[in-house]
């Protein structure tokens, strides 16, 4: 009988002693978007007025504070070598790793919830309260995220990387889920005229799209989503 959940044999895993310098440099980007719209409110703006100076400068401190950091070895997917290698091993997990991740469920998590939110609200009472939502609810939420990463309370983040072959899955499943999610959004708010059934459609769409990619990852169907069974020596991405 074929499994429920798609696995991958650490085994069958190619392992690399380094990471290529383009692998290195498609990595920063990432990043780069990650520390780039932690400041919720000021993303908001971006998108709703466009780039100015604000953003100018943000984006400056970013690319000197992530490029540091990537020639120093210290981003994920940005190291001159792979961290991790074998997946049963109880090694520990650099602050690095730790504060990037968390970072990354932050920028995952907030925004999705915050526009779930400004979905919702605005079928129900007929109004949009979306920046509001942004000026006062993105950094109480962010904040609980970051110390839930401080604690070591979310998958990658950690203080051991013992578990990091099903943890991976977790948050390549909400990257895959969210990323989808988001800009489909976007196109419809752009494309549809605002009324109820429009924001009716994108609520159900942008539901649809989270809970569709949720259930392809918790089986295992997109890239990286698959538990890795452990006991070989197998290269974290």
């Amino acid at each position: 009988m074929r499994p429920a959940v798609k696995v991958e044999l650490a085994s069958q895993r190619k392992l690399r002693e380094r990471n290529k310098i383009s692998y290195r440099f498609a990595h920063w980007p990432i990043w780069i978007w990650v520390f780039f719209i932690a400041p919720g409110p000021l993303t908001f703006d971006l998108f709703e007025r466009g780039f100015d100076w604000r953003m100018a400068v943000w984006l400056s401190v970013v690319l000197a504070g992530t490029g540091i950091a990537g020639l120093r070895g210290r981003l994920p997917g940005v190291e001159p070598r792979p961290y991790i290698l074998r997946f049963t091993e109880d090694r520990p997990n650099p602050l690095y790793r730790r504060v990037c991740y968390t970072f990354a469920w932050s920028a995952v998590a907030v925004f999705a919830v915050l526009n779930w939110t400004g979905l919702a609200i605005a079928i129900t009472t007929g109004k949009w309260y979306l920046r509001q939502l942004y000026e006062y609810g993105y950094f109480p939420l962010a904040a609980a995220v970051w110390i839930a990463g401080a604690l070591g309370w979310l998958p990658r983040v950690k203080s051991s990387t013992k578990g990091e072959g099903h943890e991976r899955r977790y948050f390549y499943g909400s990257v895959w889920a969210v990323c989808v999610a988001q800009p489909v959004l976007g196109v419809l708010w752009k494309a549809l005229a605002r009324s109820r059934t429009a924001d009716v459609i994108s609520f159900v769409t942008f539901t649809g799209i989270l809970a569709l990619f949720g259930y392809f990852a918790r089986r295992g169907w997109l890239p990286r989503t698959r538990p890795i069974v452990p006991g070989e020596s197998a290269i974290s991405d």
